[in-house]
Parts: C-alpha cells; structure tokens; sequence
C-alpha cells in the first residue's frame, strides 16, 4: 500500500481502498479513477456483432424499414432512444416499439413480430429483451423478417434462431466485460455502426443517455460500465442537452447541478420508469428522442406527464406495500418462510417490483410479489446475493408458464390456481439451501477512521471512485468511542440528524431510515462507535462535510 500510496501521490488511507478493490497496481488503479472511452473494448468482440453491423448498414443502404424493439424499464428505454437516434443520423427508415407492461407483457412475443411485419418492417432489432424469445424468433423466420437481438439477461441452453443474438453472458463469448446492462449492449453496437463508418466523434452523445440506463439497471460499476457511468454523468452535468433531456433535467429540479448516482437513481430514473409503468414508456421515448427546438412546448408536456405518472406510481406503490407487509405479518404460512411469496387481486404490475425491492430491504429475504389478474398471476422477483433467484425459478419450471430474468431479479407469469403450490415449492428451495447467517444482512467496514485524520485530500480522493454501485461500493468507515453531542433531531419524520465528536473535531451525521433508533440514541449518554460514510453537501452555497451513519452501537 505504500508503494502504490507513493506512487499515485494520494493518502495511504486512499491507498488501501484502492487495494481492497483489486487496484493495487498503478497503471490500473489509474485507468479505474480516470476511465476514458480509449478504454472501451472492440465491440466486434461480441458475439454476432459483425453480422449484425453488416446487415443493419445494408438494410439502410438499400433502404429497407427497420424496427427497434425495446422494453418499457429504464433500460429498454434508453436503449430504444440511443439505437433508434443512432439509425436515423445514418439515414435509416427506422420506428420503434415499446411494449405497454399491461397489454403486451414483458419481453419480444410473435404477436409483436407480427404486428411489424404488418407495418412492412424486414428488419427488427430487440433491446434489452429477446435472449429467450425463441418462438418470436421462430415467427420472424417463417415470416421472412431478419431479427437481430440484443440483450443482456441470462440465456437458456438454446439460444433462438435469429440473425444474430448479441450477449455478452451467451455461453460461448469471451467478451471481457459480461455485466453491461442492456443500454451498455445497444451502446456497442452503436460504437461498431459508428466505427465502420467513420462517426466515433458521435458517440459521447450516446454514452451521455446510456449512463441513465446503466445505473438504473444497478449493474455493476466496474470496467466498461464505470466508464460509461462515469463519463456520462459528467456530460449529464455539463451539457448540453438537446431539447427533450434538457426538458426532463429541468423537470427533475436538476438544471445546474452536479448530476451523481443519487439523482439518476431517485430523481431521474423514477420519472422515466413511471411512464412504463403507470402508463405508456413512449411518453419517456418520445421526451428523450426529441432533438427539434421547436419541440420545446411538447417535451414540457411529456415531463410534466412524467412527473404526475410518477406521483400516482409513488402513491400505488405505498398502498400495495402496506397490503403486502400486512399479509407478511399476520400470515405464517407467508411470513415464516426462507423466501417470501405474496400476491393480491389487481396489485398493479407496474408496482410489484419496487414493493418486491422494498420487502427485501425490510425483511432481507427474497421476495415474490404477485399481482394476480383472473386466471392469471404475474410476479416480480427479487432477492438476496446468497439466494439465486433465477436458478430457483428454474427449479419450478413445469409450474409455471413464463419466466426469465437475473439471480438477484426476475419475473415470472403462472395460473392463479397454482400460486399456493409455487409457493410452498419455492419456499421449501428457500428453506433447504438458505442457513440463517443467509438472511442476515452484513455490513462491510473497510477501514477504521478517526475523526481527527479525517482532512480535504482524503474527501477529494474519495470523489475520484465515484460512481458508486455495485462492485464499487461507497467506502464505509469506523469510528470508536465517539461523543454523541446532542440529542437526535427528526428529518422528515423518517430519519435523524445528530452531531458527533471525536478528536475534538465535530461532524453533523444524518441517519437515513433511523427513525427506529431514536429512542435509543435519545436515552443514552455514553460514547457510540459507529459505521459512517464520508459525504460533502451543498447548503445555501456553502459546501460542508457531513458523515452518513451506516450504523451505530454502544462503545464497549
């Protein structure tokens, strides 16, 4: 750690961190706090690319009707926006479609491959969807449509019959980087399109809207990924922006600020997810693609519309949380399971996956949320990394009739008949491969830090990891035998603020979500260690250093 402390001229504090995240060698710990897109790979390094460019660039030649397919989350939208914009600036007759999750369902079906070939499209492409659509693939065939996907969710053993399938987790690719999010695949694809014709000064305007769509996927922040989360969020802060995205920043209370992974993932990514799933994601389509300044009256609609769909999915998704820990609490037969399965008429699938999220951070078990429509029940999945999901959903196959997904999330759709079933049997998978210390959520304490070495480089440096995520977690310090100054104060009800001393230096701490220690915090009088972060916040143009409790105990 000295060396490479000595070497990068940082803190050995800093130093340790680096080491920790596998960067103890400096030219890569370089390449990591200073990603450049020189650092992106080959994109014909993935599978079927080089067929695709060939036959995308000779659709466009001889004009033939191209299709986009996405889907209607964050990424598919981002991923529709950048490939579909991409085509047209190669002067492609190009349209796309997105699935409404209520009538179409997720993911590339025959219905919509037929409905294409009806509008005369000979080209379609799928994003962030169609790894396991075979019989959409099947129905491109014998329709005479090409059929290009890109994707990046988990394959099955046969992948479908089409052009070309482009995914870095397809068993047989040697593509150094399998954890792109499905924007992060559109992108390559875009980048090879640019690089056979001779565009690479446009891809920095695509990078910009795929960082949106990366770290809204939660995918890990690390290689190609970094670079793309990293690059586009300065750009996303610096400008500027055609008409539609200046329209959404705007929107979002972010015009002039220093957009982070917070505001994509609770400001930004929420709005364009509401559109999806309240009502149609072409209202999020429709506001990212706009270029035309005479749109600007229009796009202040979509984003308005944005707004209102998303304060109705806030409020839906508060109502179906209570039923669902309602039912969690009072049930057994629900609550006192490894794996959480609970569902109810009409819960509006637009919704169940967030509540699936949220039952997993209350309850720290893996969570299956189901709305159930008549016959008919569709489910969100989501778990915890000692549960893999998908492998568990592959265990209950025969029951049900579709699913697909990741380890950590997936969905799934069976006959309302057979839940009881489905959950007794994902359960008891849940309870056979599931110990106790499984569902115990730990804390990762990377080094301990008093108050009194806590100085300006060290925040400055911290800066140079973001962005955080997974793979590059926000570090997590330790303090002991610190002075608890004051007695804790509620911020908005739900969450504390505190002062706390060491060293003779005195820090403002914010516990987020620590309403359930007040009490404790409010009777105490000795001296607490605690897990913190270490955040610089702007208030009233005066930026200040604030420490973000993780945890808090007494000191023994």
């Amino acid at each position: 750690m000295g060396a490479l402390a000595g070497a990068l001229g940082v803190t050995p504090v800093f130093a340790r961190l680096l080491c920790q995240r596998g960067l103890a060698d400096a030219a890569a710990a370089r390449r990591f706090l200073a990603p450049s897109l020189d650092h992106l790979h080959d994109p014909l390094g993935l599978p079927d690319m080089a067929a695709a460019v060939d036959r995308i660039l000779a659709g466009i030649a001889r004009g033939d009707r191209i299709a986009i397919h996405g889907d209607y989350d964050v990424d598919g939208v981002t991923s529709t926006v950048i490939l579909r914009r991409a085509l047209e600036m190669l002067g492609a007759d190009v349209v796309h479609f997105l699935p409404e999750r209520i009538r179409d369902g997720y993911g590339l079906h025959p219905p919509a491959i037929e409905r294409l070939h009806a509008e005369g499209i000979r080209l379609v492409i799928s994003v962030d969807c169609g790894t396991r659509s075979v019989e959409a693939a099947d129905r491109a065939r014998e329709l005479g449509v090409d059929l290009i996907i890109t994707d990046h969710h988990e394959p099955d053993a046969t992948l479908p019959r089409a052009l070309a399938v482009i995914n870095p987790k397809r068993r047989d690719s040697t593509y150094p980087d399998r954890d792109l999010a499905g924007v992060g695949v559109a992108l390559k694809l875009v980048q090879a399109l640019c690089n056979r014709t001779g565009r690479e000064r446009w891809l920095p305007a695509f990078v910009k809207i795929a960082a949106i769509g990366t770290l809204a996927d939660v995918v890990p922040v690390v290689g190609e990924n970094r670079v793309i989360a990293k690059l586009g969020l300065e750009m996303l802060s610096r400008g500027p922006h055609k008409v539609g995205l200046r329209a959404l920043l705007e929107a979002s209370g972010l015009t002039g600020k220093a957009i982070d992974t917070y505001h994509v993932a609770f400001v930004i990514a929420p709005r364009v997810n509401a559109a999806g799933r309240m009502s149609t994601p072409d209202i999020a389509a429709r506001l990212l693609l706009a270029a035309d300044e005479a749109m600007a009256d229009e796009v202040r609609v979509l984003a308005e519309q944005l707004n209102e769909e998303n304060q109705r999915r806030q409020q839906e998704e508060q109502r179906i949380l209570a039923l669902a820990r309602k039912a969690i609490e009072s049930d057994p037969d629900i609550g006192s399971r490894s794996v959480l399965v609970v569902g109810g008429d009409g819960w509006h699938r637009g919704v169940i996956g967030i509540v699936a999220s949220r039952l997993v951070e209350s309850f720290y078990r893996p969570v299956v949320v189901l709305s159930i429509d008549g016959d008919t029940a569709h489910g969100s999945c989501r778990s915890v990394p000692s549960f893999d999901m998908l492998a568990a959903l592959e265990r209950c196959a025969p029951m049900l009739t579709r699913f697909g997904g990741h380890k950590l999330a997936a969905g799934l759709t069976l006959d309302a008949a057979r839940v009881k079933e489905f959950r007794g049997a994902l359960a008891d998978w849940g309870d056979a491969v599931l110990a106790p210390d499984d569902l115990r959520p730990r804390l990762r304490i990377d080094v301990p830090l008093r108050f009194g070495t806590i100085r300006g480089d060290l925040v400055a440096e911290l800066e140079t990891l973001a962005p955080f995520g997974p793979g590059n977690p926000r570090p997590v310090f330790s303090a002991t035998g610190v002075e608890l100054v004051d007695r804790p104060r509620r911020l908005k009800e739900r969450h504390l603020k505190m002062a706390l001393r060491q060293d003779g230096r005195l820090f403002r701490a914010v516990a987020w979500q620590g309403i359930a220690h007040e009490a404790w915090l409010a009777d105490h009088r000795g001296t607490v260690d605690v897990a913190f972060s270490l955040n610089q916040n702007v208030f009233n143009g005066e930026t200040f250093l604030e420490l973000t409790l993780a945890d808090i105990r007494r000191s023994e």
